[in-house]
């Protein structure tokens, strides 16, 4: 197949960038023609904030790149990875005016929650959820702290929900896990038009000995993906073991300030995925104290790939991928006295642990493979093509935008 793949990254490299990644690989080393815009937001910070926030809504620019991508060659689908804010949905309607079929991944909760987290004060919120104007979200700052840019975010999604972009130009949505899939249908997605396709490993990283002394946090730090539960847990722990800490975010100076106190815990910074592999194939053990409703949850399907198990948050789609008792251990999600249980457990029953290492990497080797997940792309894609081939009438445009 012929896929045109578009992806907007965010300023900090995350889970979704290396899942982006991953499925330009994938395609490619299956034969399938892939060509990628890819734009960062590296230099968002010189474009003014009212130019930033008409970006969002609809980039004209956007819009004439992939017209004019789909001038010069044929496609047959058009994969949107994330949009968010430089990209833009005007994407879809250039795809329509070509008709080609529009795949778009729901990465993460954009559409449903300005905050894109479905997360606020330290715990899951779904105020937002089904709310034409998001409004909640406004009054609450959840984007970037700010009501103002809250507004635009909110006011991006109203206009397309009005405007019907996300039920008339979109062909299908792929979730990647169940809760994440119900989440958007109870938000009035159509049922029909989303479908599950998790993540993978690509190139797989092998299997790792486990023979490192430590338990391993991998991630942004950041408040939602629970370090301080972590942090609190690991003070609570009573053990003589080390804790390592991979990965950067608007938490790394506690972080750094936790280490200076426990001579036990290491911040070992930002690393490549070569060396993340190593230290998941290394750790006994992955912690995955996430406090949002992750999406996914790429580090613990890594962590498999690498025989690792995983001690994960009791919540969304982390509880449907790993197996309590089997692959790892599962806890409260924010609650530092359970983390500790499940964390001396780890420690004190290292047999235990060591015997979880085949179950974890078996479960990698039968859902998180490459060639099964392409197989399941493939036919994304090519359910696309047949839906959009049944619509005899479609909007090109929403009728106060111009578009050259």
């Amino acid at each position: 197949m012929n896929i045109l793949m578009l992806h907007n990254s965010y300023q900090h490299r995350g889970g979704e960038d290396e899942s982006y990644e991953s499925e330009v690989r994938m395609l490619r080393a299956e034969g399938h023609s892939v060509e990628t815009i890819h734009i960062n937001n590296s230099g968002i910070e010189s474009k003014g904030k009212f130019q930033v926030a008409l970006e969002s809504l609809w980039s004209s620019s956007s819009y004439d790149l992939v017209d004019r991508k789909l001038k010069e060659r044929a496609f047959d689908v058009l994969h949107v990875q994330n949009f968010f804010p430089q990209l833009s949905p005007s994407v879809y309607y250039a795809a329509r005016k070509h008709g080609v079929a529009v795949v778009q991944t729901l990465r993460n909760y954009r559409l449903l929650c300005p905050g894109v987290y479905l997360y606020r004060d330290g715990q899951v919120c779904e105020e937002c959820i089904g709310k034409v104007v998001k409004y909640p979200g406004i009054m609450h700052g959840c984007y970037r702290g700010s009501r103002l840019a809250s507004a635009t975010v909110a006011a991006m999604t109203a206009f397309h929900s009005v405007a019907g972009t996300w039920i008339n130009s979109v062909d299908l949505y792929i979730a990647l896990t169940g809760f994440v899939r119900d989440k958007f249908i109870e938000a009035g997605f159509p049922e029909d038009k989303v479908v599950v396709k998790n993540n993978f490993v690509y190139p797989d990283p092998g299997y790792g000995g486990g023979e490192g002394d430590y338990a391993l946090f991998v991630g942004r730090l950041s408040p939602e993906k629970g370090l301080d539960t972590l942090l609190s847990a690991w003070n609570q722990l009573g053990r003589n073991w080390s804790l390592k800490i991979a990965g950067d975010g608007p938490m790394s100076a506690q972080v750094q300030a936790f280490c200076a106190e426990h001579n036990n815990v290491e911040w070992v910074g930002a690393k490549s995925r070569a060396e993340t592999a190593d230290l998941m194939g290394n750790a006994r053990v992955l912690v995955f104290p996430s406090q949002w409703y992750e999406t996914f949850g790429r580090v613990a399907m890594e962590s498999f790939a690498a025989g690792t198990p995983v001690i994960a948050s009791r919540l969304g789609a982390m509880a449907e991928i790993c197996d309590d008792g089997q692959t790892g251990r599962l806890f409260e999600a924010g609650n530092a006295s359970d983390l500790a249980d499940k964390l001396r457990w780890a420690h004190d029953n290292p047999d235990r642990l060591r015997s979880m290492r085949p179950i974890a990497r078996q479960m990698f080797e039968s859902k998180y493979t490459m060639q099964p997940n392409c197989r399941v792309l493939i036919h994304a894609y090519e359910t696309a093509q047949r839906r959009l081939s049944s619509v005899k009438d479609w909007t090109q445009k929403p009728s106060d935008c111009s578009v050259s």
